[in-house]
C-alpha cells in the first residue's frame, strides 16, 4: 500500500484521530494487517483447484464480507 492509501484507512478507521500523528506506527500496523490477510488468502488458495480460479476470487471476497459483517454485529450495526 501506498502512504496516501494507508493514511487514508487510518483517518478513515479513527485509529489515527488524534493531533499527535506518528505515521511509522501506523505504517508497521497496516503491514502487519496486510501480512495477516495475505497469509489468510493463502491458506484458501492452497487447497484450491487449479480449474477453478473464478471460485478462488469469490471464496476470497465472501471471506471479506463475512469480516466485515461480524465487525458490524460486534459494532451492534445493523447488517
Amino acid at each position: 500500500m501506498t502512504e496516501e492509501e494507508i493514511v487514508r484507512l487510518a483517518e478513515e478507521s479513527e485509529l489515527w484521530a488524534h493531533k499527535d500523528r506518528e505515521y511509522a506506527a501506523i505504517e508497521r500496523f497496516a503491514n502487519l494487517v496486510a501480512a495477516a490477510e495475505r497469509e489468510a488468502i493463502a491458506k484458501i488458495a492452497d487447497g484450491w483447484p487449479d480449474y477453478n480460479v473464478q471460485g478462488l476470487a469469490e471464496a476470497i471476497r465472501a471471506r471479506g464480507l463475512y469480516n466485515m459483517n461480524k465487525q458490524a454485529e460486534q459494532n451492534g450495526e445493523d447488517l
